[in-house]
């Protein structure tokens, strides 16, 4: 980029522009966020039409809206036209509602409609990440007519790898690839070629079905039908990657205890972070209080053997550890469809035969230790027993409250490791007090 502001400075503008056209859309991108106001604007106008569109939809928002200020309407409308109408919904989705106002002023009619259309689609549903530019075909059409049709209308097309082929009423019949097509003989009829076995959504289906199939069936496109199998878009591989990210780093949020953001890190203020923070930690510290009660309950059990209070940040900890660790693998197999609610009692099953390992080794390891610190074999069984107790139930905790969230039809990584643990806490506490009171009668 340095090379090109030289050319620039030296008003080589010919040399420049043939340079800029070399480089990847995602790497300009990424290079403009290096530069002041005035070599931005400078730089994108001397962009081809294409390019600059391409190049604007992998800006930020805030760069977005900062080259919307310094351009012109007319070349605002270039930029919309040239937009693949799944970008440009994106784009209309994020902006400010004055923003948006001079956005629509520069759409044609025909998009202005689709756009308005799409924006109706349910939030993180199918339809609003699809695109309507796609390749469909007849399935009377023939190999020769069908690479002739899309050579006509396949420029302007997200994808033209993967084609579909419907009915006079649009229904979604099945698929035919670009490869088939080169290969098949032209008098071919698609009837003949086409794979009925189509993999699709429809346009109120959640956004995660649709990464889910992408992921299970290796897809490059996935057909979206509405509720009477008519097709009315595709989406595409590249606009399923974001949908993933996006979702993957929410459910890391409601892991951390976050409430979900869609700002970069860096980019958001220390008051907004704060401000997202704060509920779920007074939630958390609330909730505390149960295992203070606890605590107070058994306060004359401590007051007879204090030596019991070291062993309970120890007991705390490791079921926190527990539960977080089955309750990381239960979400991720509901994220990845590898689990289901119905499968609860497997799922229970499976992390009690591992809490029972687990717990064992754990206990025998915790037996020895205290015994040889403390030379009191009750208390080392004491301790055994209540660790023991307590990986065997924070394993089934951890296991079963993302199930029951999914069940209740909330988002399972709210039961991650915060919940997990102040939920495990209690109940920690609850068997350590209530071994020892039966063992060392206290």
């Amino acid at each position: 980029m340095q090379k090109i502001l030289e050319l620039i400075h030296d008003k080589k503008y010919q040399a420049a522009r043939r340079d800029l056209i070399q480089y990847n859309p995602v790497d300009l991108a990424e290079a403009f966020e290096q530069l002041n106001h005035y070599e931005q604007i400078k730089i994108f106008r001397m962009l081809p039409k294409n390019l600059a569109a391409d190049v604007f939809s992998y800006f930020s928002r805030d760069m977005q809206m900062q080259i919307i200020a310094m351009i012109t309407d007319r070349e605002l409308g270039d930029i919309l036209d040239e937009l693949f109408l799944d970008d440009a919904v994106d784009l209309f989705e994020e902006m400010p509602a004055n923003v948006v106002k001079r956005l629509l002023k520069n759409t044609d009619d025909q998009t202005r409609s689709l756009i308005n259309q799409f924006l109706k689609y349910p939030e993180d549903s199918a339809g609003s990440i699809m695109t309507i530019e796609y390749v469909d075909l007849r399935k009377s059409m023939t190999v020769a007519e069908a690479l002739e049709h899309i050579r006509m209308t396949g420029v302007d097309k997200a994808t033209v790898y993967t084609c579909y082929v419907i009915d006079e009423a649009r229904k979604l019949l099945g698929t035919v690839s670009a490869h088939t097509l080169l290969v098949a003989p032209p008098l071919q009829k698609l009837s003949g070629l086409m794979e009925t076995k189509v993999q699709y959504v429809t346009t109120t289906s959640d956004q995660e079905e649709a990464a889910r199939l992408f992921d299970t069936y290796d897809l490059v496109a996935l057909p979206v039908t509405d509720h009477e199998d008519r097709l009315v878009g595709i989406i595409t591989v590249d606009d399923i990657v974001d949908v993933i990210q996006e979702e993957n780093t929410e459910d890391f949020e409601k892991m951390a205890a976050l409430l979900p953001s869609d700002e970069p890190y860096l980019e958001t203020g220390a008051l907004l972070l704060a401000r997202r923070r704060i509920p779920w930690l007074l939630f958390l510290m609330f909730s505390a209080i149960f295992t203070g009660a606890i605590i107070t309950f058994f306060e004359d059990s401590l007051a007879v053997m204090p030596a019991l209070v070291a062993f309970i940040p120890m007991l705390m900890g490791t079921g926190g550890n527990c539960g977080s660790q089955a309750a990381t693998l239960v979400i991720r197999g509901l994220a990845l469809g590898q689990v289901k609610t119905g499968d609860a009692l497997k799922v229970m099953f499976k992390e009690l035969q591992i809490s029972l390992t687990v717990g064992a080794v754990l206990s025998l390891i915790n037996i020895v230790r205290v015994y040889l610190m403390n030379d009191s074999l009750l208390l080392a069984v004491t301790v055994g027993i209540s660790m023991f107790m307590t990986v065997v139930i924070a394993k089934l905790i951890g296991s079963l409250l993302p199930l029951l969230a999914e069940k209740l039809r909330l988002d399972p990584a709210i039961m991650a490791s915060p919940v997990i643990t102040t939920v495990v806490d209690a109940s920690a506490l609850l068997a350590f007090f209530s071994v020892a009171r039966l063992i060392l009668h206290i």
